[in-house]
């Protein structure tokens, strides 16, 4: 199948049916997200994996409960972006840069040099850096996701701040931006299922 016709397949799911999904499909959408792009190739953000029930109803019922496809979700998906960013977080990323691309001496020190303005930033500063990253890597999961038929849907509706008392985040320096629950989509009771997908048309939305 195309891109496109995985595209057109996927919707906003908002109801889901209880199915677990497959180990193999679950790897090769969290991969997705391990290669998507991101600003200086840092990967500043974090994604939590939600399989056990009690956690993921606590987090419906407490933190979004208008959100009915966590009811139905085999995995719920919760990503987070960092608080802060440390010297030991630029060193990590620059050491595993240097060790991946075999890069040395007075070089990898100018990569050190280079990004050190990082350090500079206030934490909203970094907050909404990194938060931004995981729209982005989102949407490589959502796409994902599409091509081996895995429903899911990106929510922002939720009380983050519940979300984090929740998972711990607080103490890890992150803070929630997205849930993401991953699973299959219940035809019966969702009523998006079979509905023509709205869109703009073409004319209306790129300027060239």
């Amino acid at each position: 199948m195309s891109l496109i016709e995985d595209l057109n397949w996927r919707y906003a799911c908002k109801r889901m049916n209880g199915k677990s999904l497959e180990q193999d499909k679950l790897e090769t959408i969290l991969e997705a997200i391990r290669l998507a792009p991101t600003s200086m190739g840092m990967q500043i953000f974090k994604v939590s994996v939600i399989t056990d029930p009690k956690v993921k109803n606590q987090i419906w019922e407490e933190a979004a409960p208008r959100q009915m496809m966590i009811k139905g979700c085999s995995h719920l998906l919760v990503f987070s972006a960092y608080t802060k960013l440390t010297q030991d977080d630029v060193n990590e990323y620059i050491d595993h840069l240097g060790a991946v691309r075999n890069i040395t001496g007075d070089r990898l020190e100018e990569y050190r040099t280079k990004w050190s303005f990082l350090l500079g930033m206030s934490e909203q500063e970094i907050f909404e850096w990194s938060a931004r990253q995981t729209y982005i890597v989102m949407a490589y999961a959502s796409i994902a996701a599409a091509t081996l038929r895995v429903d899911s849907t990106p929510v922002e509706g939720f009380n983050a701040s519940r979300v984090d008392e929740i998972l711990g985040l607080p103490d890890k320096n992150l803070r929630s931006t997205l849930l993401f629950p991953l699973g299959f989509r219940d035809t019966n009771e969702d009523h998006l299922a079979d509905t023509p997908k709205v869109r703009k048309e073409n004319k209306d939305l790129f300027i060239f």
